[in-house]
């Protein structure tokens, strides 16, 4: 069984989250520049087995697309493109980066850590990456 990876996507960064092998758990594993996102998961591929992309989809309370959704679904496009083997799987990212704040609090997170956007991109990716785990566990 290989690893999960999740992906909340930005225009200027990209929080990136990773399952362990038996896909129970789920770390953050990185925030990278946008324009270096599809190099950082290549290297990667490379070293670990990835069975699927999980990317969050933006959506509004309504659940309707937002002005953020298009650009999501374009990198999805091209995240087929270069890893056509592994499925890509959209999840609903809402709230994610609210709730990704609340966790670093919880955990101790210092003000400075929490200011920086890169952190809490990677800890959304984790949240959405948890939330994708969960919802497939009630299937089996």
């Amino acid at each position: 069984m290989g690893r999960l990876l999740a992906i909340d996507y930005g225009l200027k960064r990209v929080g990136l989250a990773v399952s362990d092998p038996l896909q129970i758990i789920a770390t953050a594993l990185e925030t990278v520049p946008a324009q270096n996102v599809f190099l950082f998961l290549r290297e990667y591929c490379k070293k670990e087995e990835v069975e699927a992309f999980i990317v969050g989809k933006p959506l509004d309370l309504n659940l309707n697309t937002t002005d953020s959704t298009n650009a999501v679904l374009k990198f999805v496009d091209r995240l087929k493109k270069t890893f056509p083997n592994q499925p890509v799987h959209l999840h609903d990212e809402r709230f994610t980066s609210k709730m990704a704040l609340d966790a670093m609090i919880r955990g101790g997170s210092t003000k400075k850590d929490r200011r920086k956007k890169e952190n809490i991109d990677k800890v959304s990716a984790t949240i959405i990456l948890q939330s994708f785990m969960e919802s497939q566990s009630f299937g089996r």
